[in-house]
């Protein structure tokens, strides 16, 4: 890793990989021109290095004047976009309807396969097959709308199931984003929905203990992989793959994971996939042994792994659909203001789309005054912080 100082930084500098800052939050992508806003960002934030695997590609100098573009020039920029924006619809979720719904239809019926499997009920493949079906018609339209379900924690019930829906939603975004062909796609979502079913055969004592696990109880959390694999074949008569994918998920790409120490591509994709998003959704929701993390502080956490639990790849996939700073993640701005991440820049993950929430003056904008701010083009803001969506509920009870 090569270490770069901020003074040696000038607009238009082009690297051949991408830079980070602290925390390894990316700040440019490779190829793309460093501008004086970025440079600026640092001073401001004292960050006196910055570090990248690749160097410094010559390049010429952005003009000052380029800095300023208008509104127009700057939609010229070629950056994706998803096509929906979050409006985070307290009534979708009072009311139970529209993209609420239809991701709460599917914890709902994933829990009814795992009641039928914990009573002996006469349970099939098919029904995990007709859910991963539809978990990828609806994601198809509601993409920004899941992501901040998972993040929000609406449902705080049904827990295996909403954690399988949400490990589920996360992976087939990730693999769609690897461009995977269409039927891995589907087996990673239906191993994502069984990845741990093998928690079906555990004593409660031990899935729901409120203390620490002892190095026994920990053992046996383990063998849930193995019982997960057992469900699959010898229950439900799944295909090989979705076994192998569910069996896999805790493997880890240096070789130290369980329940045989697979390493790096020995692992199965969906399974190295599948391992990205349990984690990220096991960080940011409320378990009982512990408190949820904020988005940007999971992002930043799997970020920091340096190819000891996780592919790289995958990592890098994750946050291109992800972005540093999740849909749905409260953030305070430069000017101290509050908002809510509305959507993202998969080239430019520091700068998404936002809707103002509070203002400078601590005043909450009117019911008509919502369109969201698009980072990007408003150069004189930036992100200072995340805050926690508790810590916001509280400043406004």
């Amino acid at each position: 890793m090569n270490l770069v100082n901020t003074s040696e930084l000038k607009p238009g500098i082009i690297f051949s990989h991408p830079v980070y800052t602290v925390g390894n939050n990316l700040l440019v992508p490779a190829h793309v021109p460093l501008r004086q806003k970025d440079i600026d960002i640092l001073i401001s934030w004292k960050i006196d290095v910055v570090r990248t695997e690749g160097k410094i590609i010559d390049a010429p100098p952005v003009k000052e004047e380029e800095e300023f573009l208008d509104l127009e020039e700057e939609e010229e920029i070629n950056v994706p976009v998803k096509k929906e924006v979050l409006q985070f619809s307290i009534n979708d979720v009072k009311q139970n309807t529209g993209p609420y719904r239809a991701y709460k239809n599917l914890i709902e019926k994933l829990n009814g396969v795992f009641v039928g499997l914990k009573s002996g009920a006469d349970v099939e493949m098919r029904m995990i097959d007709n859910i991963s079906v539809q978990l990828l018609h609806d994601l198809r339209d509601h993409p920004n709308s899941f992501v901040g379900y998972i993040l929000g924690g609406e449902i705080t019930s049904l827990e295996l199931a909403k954690s399988s829906v949400n490990t589920a939603i996360l992976s087939a975004m990730m693999a769609q984003e690897l461009k995977l062909p269409n039927h891995k796609i589907h087996n990673i979502v239906s191993g994502a929905l069984l990845h741990d079913v093998g928690m079906l055969r555990l004593s409660k004592g031990i899935t729901e203990k409120k203390g620490g696990l002892s190095d026994a109880e920990l053992e046996q959390i383990k063998s849930h992989p193995i019982h997960t694999s057992k469900i699959v074949t010898k229950e439900l008569y799944g295909p090989r793959e979705v076994n192998m994918i569910a069996l896999q998920h805790h493997e880890r790409w240096d070789g130290q994971g369980y329940p045989d120490k697979l390493e790096g591509h020995a692992i199965d994709i969906g399974a190295r996939i599948i391992s990205v998003a349990d984690a990220f959704e096991a960080m940011v929701s409320k378990k009982t042994y512990r408190n949820s993390m904020v988005g940007y502080q999971a992002v930043k956490n799997l970020m920091a792994d340096n190819a000891r639990r996780f592919d790289p790849s995958v990592i890098i996939a994750f946050t291109k659909i992800i972005g540093i700073y999740p849909i749905g993640s409260i953030v305070k701005l430069n000017n101290g203001s509050i908002a809510r991440v509305v959507n993202i820049h998969t080239d430019a993950p520091m700068r998404p789309v936002v809707q103002l929430l509070m203002d400078e003056n601590g005043k909450v904008p009117d019911s008509g005054d919502t369109t969201p701010v698009d980072l990007l083009i408003m150069k004189t803001l930036f992100i200072k912080e995340a805050v926690d969506p508790k810590d916001f509920s509280d400043q406004n009870k």
